[in-house]
């Protein structure tokens, strides 16, 4: 640890045990969870925070491009937006952006450990609710206990604004006006492009004009659909925009943003494989990052390496992951990142994985270490076809290695024909 450090913060995963955090305490130096850090730092009366099982981080960013939109609608003198979010934005090449003093500020809440309630925000977003980190919740209804206590904490002048399929209990929690997608606001899909979608959002008393998305996938429509409403529906009106006008500064905007690092991830093609990659560790992301890689590579064969996220995950999870993963060609299955290994030692194995998916007819092996199952991909994906990586593991820290070996396998493909 350098010196000078003031305060270590860290995240919900890593424990008391860890060498930084001891050497931390050693010095005297304050340790304090990073949900608590994130308390601290959002702004009162202008954060505006991005809750969900899926989609948070897409979400977060998008929020922050319609909010950049309607300063500039606001004119000179509307301070700047800030955000923090989980992932980095890949055109700002960091996770963070400070605002200007009085600046709006879009910050991803996370619900494990419950890290969402050290928030009190002005406005947010609740993408939709799954059973998830079951680690730590033990039953949906504790997840969505918690997300009520969330909803809970928007501040009654406020805007709540939900996914379709948010239970009501919660959506009934929330003390200030709440629009839901498919109520209040509604999207109008006018054409889609090998899986990018264009479209129009309309809303109490406001009408976007076309919206064309960069980030390709259906549910990154909802996902814009739930940042342009909270950003007109809220800061719009703060400021007294004219709300028509708000919607086109916002939707003008958000078409700048073109993805996040490890949300479908561009890798570029090596050896004749497109390469993309995505932090998807749960049934659903799986089959809609599958979805949407069908659509945005059309006619291309598609291979996937798997790694799953925690032993409990698998093994709570295992039909509906063999289930999303049978819309693969092929697949690899890396052995299973441990995170929050301390809690974490049952549950189903990759192993296992690999069984129920061959049972099931599909083409699976299993790769072992992430060394390993990088090169069986390299060894599984032929030219001129697509490979996805999955996982919110370390996967993403092979890419290096697996680009080496699909430009390895090409160069002795060359020299074996002259």
């Amino acid at each position: 640890m350098p010196q000078g450090v003031e305060l270590v913060a860290r995240s919900a995963a890593v424990q008391l045990t860890d060498p930084q955090v001891v050497e931390a305490q050693r010095r005297g130096i304050p340790v304090i969870k990073y949900s608590e850090l994130l308390g601290q730092l959002a702004p009162a009366r202008r954060t505006i925070a991005v809750a969900g099982t899926h989609g948070k981080t897409t979400t977060s960013w998008l929020t922050y491009y319609a909010l950049r939109g309607l300063c500039e609608a606001a004119g000179r003198g509307a301070p700047t937006p800030g955000a923090l979010i989980g992932g980095a934005c890949r055109q700002i090449a960091s996770n963070a952006v400070p605002p200007q003093l009085g600046g709006w500020f879009s910050a991803e809440a996370c619900e494990y450990d419950r890290s969402f309630l050290q928030l009190a925000p002005e406005g947010a977003i609740v993408t939709n609710v799954e059973a998830d980190h079951l680690d730590y919740y033990g039953s949906l209804d504790a997840i969505e206990e918690a997300f009520a206590r969330f909803v809970d904490r928007v501040h009654p002048d406020g805007l709540l604004v939900v996914g379709r399929d948010v239970p009501e209990k919660i959506v009934a929690a929330s003390p200030c006006t709440v629009w839901r997608l498919g109520r209040e606001i509604h999207v109008d899909l006018l054409g889609e492009q090998h899986g990018f979608f264009r479209f129009r959002l309309r809303g109490p008393g406001w009408a976007t004009p076309e919206v064309k998305l960069e980030i390709p996938g259906a549910f990154n429509v909802e996902n814009a659909a739930l940042a342009l409403a909270l950003a007109i529906g809220l800061v719009g009106r703060h400021w007294r925009l004219d709300l028509d006008q708000a919607a086109d500064a916002a939707a003008r905007s958000i078409h700048r943003y073109q993805g996040a690092e490890r949300r479908f991830e561009p890798w570029g093609t090596h050896g004749g494989v497109e390469l993309i990659h995505d932090y998807a560790h749960h049934p659903t992301e799986v089959r809609a990052t599958l979805e949407a890689a069908r659509r945005a590579l059309p006619g291309k064969p598609l291979t996937v390496l798997f790694q799953p996220h925690q032993h409990s995950r698998t093994a709570r999870f295992i039909d509906d992951f063999v289930e999303s993963l049978r819309a693969a060609d092929r697949v690899v299955v890396a052995e299973v990142y441990g995170a929050r290994a301390h809690i974490d030692r049952m549950g189903a194995g990759a192993e296992d994985l690999v069984q129920r998916l061959k049972r099931a007819n599909v083409d699976a092996v299993f790769g072992g270490a992430p060394l390993q199952s990088v090169h069986a991909l390299a060894e599984r994906a032929p030219a001129g076809s697509a490979a996805l990586v999955l996982g919110a593991g370390d996967i993403d820290l092979y890419k290096d290695e697996l680009v080496q070996a699909l430009q390895g396998r090409l160069a002795a493909a060359r020299s074996s024909t002259r």
